[in-house]
C-alpha cells in the first residue's frame, strides 16, 4: 500500500505533468498561421505563471527530504523562473509578445511534462527506461535554449522599459539601489548560477543513466 508521501507527491507531480501539457497544446498553433509566436504569452501565459508560481512546493519537498535534492538548487530554479515570469513578463506588456517569450515557454513545458511525468511514474514504480534517458538528456539542448534566447534575451529587452517606468522603485529605492540595476546584475550573475543548475542535472545523468546501463547488463 501506498504512503501517503507517495499518494501527495504522485498527485503533485501527475497535475504539474498535466499543466505543462496543457500548456504545451495551447502553445503549439504558435507555430503555424495565422497565429504567431507574438501571442505565446497571451494563450499560455497565466497558466505558466501558476504552474511555476506553484512549483515553489518543491522547494519545501527538498527541505524536510521529501525528495533527495538539494533545497538550495530547488530553490535558485524556482526563485529565477519565477521572477522572470511575475517580476518581468507579467509586468512588462511589451516584451510579452517577443518570440524570446515563445522560446523560452517551449523549452520550459517540454522539459517540464517529460520531468514531471518521470517523477510520478517513478513514484508509481512503473517508470519505462526510455523515459528515464529522455528525462535526463532533453535537459542538455532545452536548457541552454529556455536561457539563453529565451529568459536572458527577454530580461535585455525589457532593460529600458524598467528604466523608464522605474519599477519597483518603492521596494528598491530602500536599498538605494533600482530594479533596473538590480536586473542589470541578474543578468550578469545569471549564467553562472544556471550552469550550476545544468551541471548538477549532468551529474545526475550520469548516476542515474549508468545506474540504468548497469541493471540491465546484470540482467
Amino acid at each position: 500500500m501506498a504512503r501517503p508521501s507517495q499518494l501527495y507527491l504522485l498527485s503533485y507531480n501527475s497535475v504539474q505533468a498535466l499543466g505543462w501539457f496543457v500548456a504545451l497544446l495551447r502553445l503549439l498553433p504558435c507555430l503555424a498561421p495565422p497565429s504567431s509566436v507574438h501571442s505565446s504569452y497571451a494563450v499560455a501565459g497565466d497558466l505558466v505563471c501558476l504552474l511555476q508560481t506553484w512549483a515553489i512546493l518543491e522547494t519545501i519537498h527538498a527541505a524536510i527530504g521529501l525528495v533527495h535534492t538539494s533545497p538550495l538548487l530547488a530553490f535558485l530554479q524556482w526563485g529565477g523562473r519565477t521572477h522572470f515570469v511575475l517580476a518581468v513578463v507579467r509586468q512588462i506588456p511589451e516584451v510579452q509578445s517577443s518570440p524570446s517569450v515563445f522560446i523560452t515557454f517551449m523549452a520550459w513545458s517540454i522539459s517540464e511534462v517529460i520531468r514531471y511525468s518521470h517523477y510520478a511514474l517513478t513514484t508509481l514504480k512503473v517508470c519505462p527506461p526510455w523515459l528515464t534517458y529522455l528525462r535526463y538528456t532533453a535537459f542538455i539542448p532545452l536548457y541552454p535554449i529556455g536561457v539563453g534566447p529565451g529568459e536572458m534575451w527577454t530580461m535585455y529587452q525589457a532593460l529600458p522599459f524598467v528604466k523608464e517606468r522605474k519599477l519597483y522603485s518603492g521596494f528598491f529605492g530602500k536599498f538605494s539601489m533600482s530594479y533596473h540595476s538590480f536586473l542589470v546584475a541578474v543578468l550578469a550573475v545569471y549564467p553562472f548560477l544556471w550552469m550550476k543548475l545544468y551541471l548538477h542535472v549532468f551529474k545526475q545523468r550520469r548516476s542515474k543513466l549508468g545506474k540504468t546501463g548497469g541493471a540491465k547488463k546484470r540482467a
